[in-house]
Order: C-alpha cells, then sequence, then structure tokens
C-alpha cells in the first residue's frame, strides 16, 4: 500500500474521484472540439466516431497514466481540417475555444451544485461520515480541476488550445513565423511542466487562480441562501 501511495500523484483514497473527475472533464472537452467542427462543416472528427460522449474514444491510455504518476497528461485530440469550413479563422476560433469553455462550463454546474447542496443544508443533514466526505471531495476535484483546465488550456503554447486560438487571432502573415518555431515552443511547454521552478511562476499560479475562482464563486452561490 506505501508503494502504490508513492507511485501515484494523489492519495489513494482520491484517486477514485479524480479518475471520474478526468474522465468527464477530458471527454467533454474532446467531444466539444468535435462537436463544433462537425457543425461547422468538417467531417473528420464525426467519421472517427469523435462525436460521442463514450470516454473509451477519446482517452489516451499513456496520457492517463502519465497524469496519475506525473501529474500531467492528456486525451487524444481530435483531429481538424479547417479547410472544410466557410469560414476558416473564425470557425476554427470557435472550435478551439470549445473545449476549454466546456471546462468552465463543468466547472461553473459543478460549483452551483455543490453550493446549493451547503447552502440548502443538505450536506449538513448527511449523518453518514463516508458519504459526506466522499460528495465533499468529489466535488471539490471536480470543480477545481476544471477551473484549471479552462485556464491552463488557454495557454498560448502547443499543443494547447491557447496556441490555437493565438493562431486564428494574430495576421496570417505572423502566424506563419509562429509555426516555424512551434517545436521550440513545445520544448518551453514541456520544461513549464518539469521544470520546479519554472512550474512556481506558471502552472502553480493557476492553479491558485483556479482555486480562488471555485472559492469566489462557491461564497457567491452559498450567499444566495
Amino acid at each position: 500500500m506505501d508503494f502504490l501511495n508513492s507511485l501515484f500523484r494523489y492519495p489513494l483514497d482520491q484517486l477514485p474521484f479524480f479518475l471520474l473527475t478526468i474522465l468527464i472533464a477530458f471527454t467533454v472537452h474532446e467531444f466539444a472540439h468535435a462537436y463544433f467542427a462537425n457543425k461547422f462543416g468538417d467531417p473528420t472528427a464525426k467519421l472517427l466516431g469523435r462525436v460521442t460522449l463514450n470516454p473509451v474514444v477519446h482517452f489516451d491510455l499513456l496520457g492517463v497514466i502519465m497524469l496519475l504518476i506525473a501529474g500531467f497528461g492528456w486525451a487524444r485530440p481530435v483531429p481538424v481540417n479547417r479547410a472544410n469550413f466557410d469560414h476558416p479563422r473564425r470557425m476554427s476560433l470557435i472550435v478551439s475555444l470549445a473545449g476549454p469553455l466546456s471546462n468552465l462550463l463543468l466547472a461553473i454546474i459543478g460549483t452551483i451544485v455543490f453550493a446549493t447542496l451547503v447552502g440548502t443544508g443538505v450536506m449538513h443533514n448527511i449523518a453518514n461520515e463516508r458519504l459526506y466526505t466522499a460528495i465533499a471531495t468529489f466535488f471539490f476535484m471536480f470543480n477545481l480541476t476544471n477551473f484549471f483546465l479552462f485556464l491552463f488550456n488557454l495557454i498560448p503554447l502547443p499543443p494547447l488550445d491557447g496556441y490555437r486560438v493565438l493562431e486564428e487571432l494574430l495576421p496570417p502573415s505572423i502566424s506563419r513565423k509562429l509555426q516555424g518555431v512551434e517545436q521550440w515552443s513545445i520544448l518551453i511547454f514541456l520544461l513549464i511542466l518539469i521544470v520546479p521552478p519554472l512550474r512556481d511562476v506558471t502552472i502553480n499560479p493557476l492553479y491558485m487562480l483556479a482555486y480562488s475562482m471555485y472559492d469566489d464563486f462557491g461564497n457567491l452561490i452559498r450567499g444566495l441562501f
């Protein structure tokens, strides 16, 4: 048991809640990309069976293993052919933003649900301590993770959605220059994730901001009761 606790990034008693959170968050994120790409005229994702909420087709095994062990991972990216769009830049921008915004929507819904359970006294009336802890742990992890994924995926470095958004917003001449240094941007991205001093000034502040968003919004909803 001690070996397993040391192997995984999260305590074993929290692992099921984290896995469920990632299962939902990654699936909805990738589905959102696929759905809007198909809606705007690109059938690539649909032909590959990606316009679905079935998590099996969206998950990457290595990405999940890395997430559990190292604390960062990935799902299977949704292929998008922007040449199929009537308005490539505008529609590509929406498709890229759809993923992060889906995580924001999940975080908002989850926070409203949990804050309502607390504000109406439902949580207080749960006599079973294990059930109370399970519900509180899941919602805390689910809401915080989705707020974080919303912010994290907006970082303008490949392979994140924020990079694709930046490409579509910049003039085409500058976007083409960015593509030339894309390989180095991926290295920078990996260094940010792996090197502790770089994490301290990039990723960790995002966690703090995500927590602040969750806490402030939760307090706002609870204040309505």
